[in-house]
């Protein structure tokens, strides 16, 4: 049996850092620096799926305030 036959039974949590990226990390460790935990923790693919439904914007957040801006003032 290979690495990749092996099931995944490792409980993880969802995190997210300040520019609103999202991430998986091991629940029995402590969130890296500069990312927090949503809420939601579970099997990988459970993580991966919720990741999947609510980060529906890949862009960082400050590449979008600034896309924001610049729409506002054309508009101007």
């Amino acid at each position: 049996m290979n690495r990749d036959d092996k099931k995944d039974t490792k409980v993880y949590t969802v995190v997210i850092n300040q520019e609103e990226q999202y991430s998986i990390w091991p629940a029995d460790m402590q969130s890296p620096l500069g990312w927090k935990e949503v809420g939601k923790k579970g099997l990988k693919e459970e993580c991966l799926a919720y990741i999947q439904d609510v980060w529906t914007d890949m862009k960082p957040l400050s590449l979008r305030r600034k896309m924001q801006k610049h729409t506002q003032h054309s508009a101007l």
